[in-house]
């Protein structure tokens, strides 16, 4: 079963899939000059939401290294955007995930 948080929409990702709630940046602004939404890049780090109960490699369930609340960095060009009662999520593979923030 997948685990969740009481914070995220109800969404249970299957197979090797995480959930994850990108980072909100702030608003830049460098040398003065407003930097709009569409030309600043896409946050590449957020929060684990939910996890799927991994991957079946061999006719055995292959457990998920991270777990809900994990702070993650992933590929600038990773996983799926959705929108899941007003809140922007993506939705990636395990193997998308580079690294666990501290």
């Amino acid at each position: 079963m997948a685990a969740k948080s009481a914070s995220a929409p109800k969404v249970a990702p299957l197979s090797d899939r995480v959930v994850v709630k990108p980072s909100e940046e702030t608003e830049q602004m460098r040398g003065g000059l407003y930097i709009p939404d569409t030309a600043k890049e896409k946050p590449q780090q957020g929060e684990v939401v939910a996890v799927g109960p991994g991957r079946t490699e061999d006719g055995k369930r292959v457990a998920m290294e991270v777990k809900v609340g994990d702070k993650i960095l992933y590929g600038k060009y990773s996983g799926t955007e959705v929108t899941l009662d007003n809140v922007q999520m993506l939705i990636l593979r395990e193997s998308d995930i580079l690294a666990v923030v501290g």
